[in-house]
């Protein structure tokens, strides 16, 4: 568990190190991993051995499909629930490219 532990804590480093942001760490249930971008951006950060493979796909189409200036995104939707809950899921360097960068859209 303690290496767990330790491998959240650097992955959460690394994320908030891909943003510009700050850790925040393990300071309570209601606080964000990482606080990004001055404050605008909050996140949380799940790190697994291997995500699902349908997740991957989906995200993988929506790159393949998506033109010079357009940003690809995943969206995934629980059968019977109100579509506003529905997950929007992209590539960080996506992200880091549309968010991160204000003013250069990518190419």
């Amino acid at each position: 568990m303690a290496s767990n532990s330790r491998r959240g804590a650097a992955a959460e480093r690394r994320i908030a190190r891909e943003l510009g942001g700050q850790r925040v760490g393990n300071r309570g249930q209601a606080a964000p991993d990482v606080v990004a971008q001055d404050g605008w951006l909050v996140v949380e950060v799940k790190q697994r051995a291997k995500l699902p493979a349908w997740i991957a796909h989906a995200v993988g189409q929506a790159a393949a499909s998506a033109g010079p200036s357009q940003l690809p995104v995943a969206i995934f939707h629980e059968a019977g629930t109100p579509y506003a809950g529905a997950l929007v899921v992209m590539r960080l360097a996506d992200f880091q490219d549309w968010f991160c960068n204000p003013g250069e859209l990518p190419e």
